[in-house]
């Protein structure tokens, strides 16, 4: 009894996400759009002293590219709205190398709002980033830069209706070795105007880098990790890449990467865009192992996605709905476990299989799992057997679930699955279950 009430009480301690974090865990996919001066100068960082009459895509459009998104599948665009060079692309008070500043729109240009207006149209949510690195103005290095700083970032979180994430790094300059970015001051500043975005950081404060920026987060992903020390630039990717088992702060990864070599857009890299095929085994790789997917995909000079982009993510997306069409499970199992809800689960003990029988045999190769993380993340093990007509064979062990768990498996035909949880954290909330025969085009 002893053990039962210990095991209770540790499951009940476990952290769990906000339900800002849970929102944005099934969001799944999300958009980066890195557009600044660079975009101009073929650069991937700018060093600041770059003119703003540089900056004139004559055919910008937003709409395209949220429309783009959408048809995509994606749910939130995040605008570089200042990188590293401190160009803002909104006509910002607090200096004048800005969009105010350029020919495009005659200087009456606001490349934020148009991104914010076409999320709004098109049913997107809005983010931003802001470097926190800017190698143009002049207070930067200086006590003072913190307070420039909160300036526009106010400037951001109060000018363009719901923001929904923030996005934050560690990046800073040679110069700036004696200062100290004021982090928690900038949290707070969007938790009291803006309560409900997420903010990203290598420490959070709701959800972390996954570590590298290939694409894959860790074949173990705890959506857990302990921030004692962390701070943005300042925390080992590869902790960041696994999480914590026994972590303390609820800070799932984010999986950001880009569809070209370049996070900005350069001509000689048009015919480097990542096929459909790749970016599928992106979300398998990030979505499928408790991450999200923040695929960058970088307009042109013209102020346009190039149509392979367009192209590529459409295809991606085509193909994700062809695999995931049809779970084999759903006339087959507990409905809780296809209902496509978190909130209804399945309680399921370690080491006792659950078998799935079909009423005839079925043919899959992809199988999905999914776990009630509003109660916490808790599976560490588990594996999947197959009933070949006279015994059990193992098709594949898996590592954490968390939010989902895709596994890619060899076709196999059976009339029987069983699933095995062989360790874990505490009574297991199996919230959905899925049988899948992967497109053609994978």
């Amino acid at each position: 009894m002893l053990v039962i009430a210990c095991l209770q009480a540790n499951a009940q301690s476990l952290p769990k996400p906000t339900p800002r974090q849970l929102a944005w865990q099934q969001l799944e996919t999300t958009a980066f759009l890195h557009f600044t001066v660079n975009t101009f100068t073929d650069k991937e960082w700018g060093d600041g002293t770059e003119s703003p009459a540089i900056f004139n895509p004559t055919k910008m459009d937003a709409r395209q590219w949220v429309k783009a998104l959408k048809d995509g599948g994606f749910k939130m665009a995040i605008i570089t709205a200042k990188h590293h060079d401190g160009f803002c692309l909104w006509p910002s008070k607090f200096t004048e190398h800005s969009v105010k500043n350029s020919p495009w729109k005659n200087g009456q240009g606001d490349v934020v709002k148009e991104v914010a207006d076409a999320c709004k149209e098109f049913g997107l949510k809005f983010g931003f980033y802001l470097s926190p690195w800017d190698r143009h103005e002049p207070s930067y290095g200086t006590d003072a830069y913190n307070d420039h700083y909160k300036n526009q970032l106010k400037e951001l979180l109060t000018g363009y209706g719901e923001v929904s994430e923030v996005w934050f790094d560690g990046a800073k300059g040679e110069n700036a070795k004696a200062m100290e970015y004021d982090f928690k001051g900038y949290w707070q500043l969007v938790r009291d105007l803006q309560p409900k975005a997420i903010m990203f950081s290598d420490a959070g404060p709701d959800v972390r880098w996954v570590g590298n920026e290939a694409g894959n987060a860790g074949e173990t992903c705890w959506s857990t990790i302990d921030t004692t020390g962390l701070a943005p630039g300042k925390a080992d990717p590869k902790y960041l890449n696994t999480g914590d088992e026994d972590g303390t702060n609820w800070i799932p990864a984010e999986t950001d990467v880009s569809i070209r070599p370049g996070w900005f857009w350069h001509a000689n890299e048009n015919d480097k865009v990542r096929t459909p095929q790749n970016l599928v085994n992106l979300y398998y790789q990030s979505a499928g192992r408790n991450s999200l997917l923040l695929l960058n995909i970088p307009p042109n000079n013209e102020g346009l996605f190039e149509e392979s982009d367009i192209k590529a993510i459409k295809d991606f997306r085509s193909i994700l709905n062809e695999t995931f069409v049809n779970n084999l499970a759903s006339m087959h199992t507990d409905k809780r476990l296809t209902d496509k809800k978190l909130s209804t689960f399945l309680p399921v003990k370690t080491n006792v299989p659950l078998v799935i029988s079909f009423n005839k045999k079925v043919s899959f190769d992809r199988v999905m799992l999914q776990e009630n993380i509003a109660n916490g993340q808790k599976i560490k093990s588990g594996l999947v057997a197959y009933w070949t007509g006279s015994t059990w064979e193992q098709l594949s062990t898996f590592s954490t679930v968390g939010y989902k768990r895709l596994i890619r498996s060899k076709p196999v035909e059976t009339s029987k699955v069983r699933i095995t949880i062989t360790g874990s954290k505490g009574p297991v909330q199996l919230a959905e279950i899925g049988f899948f025969k992967a497109s053609g085009r994978e």
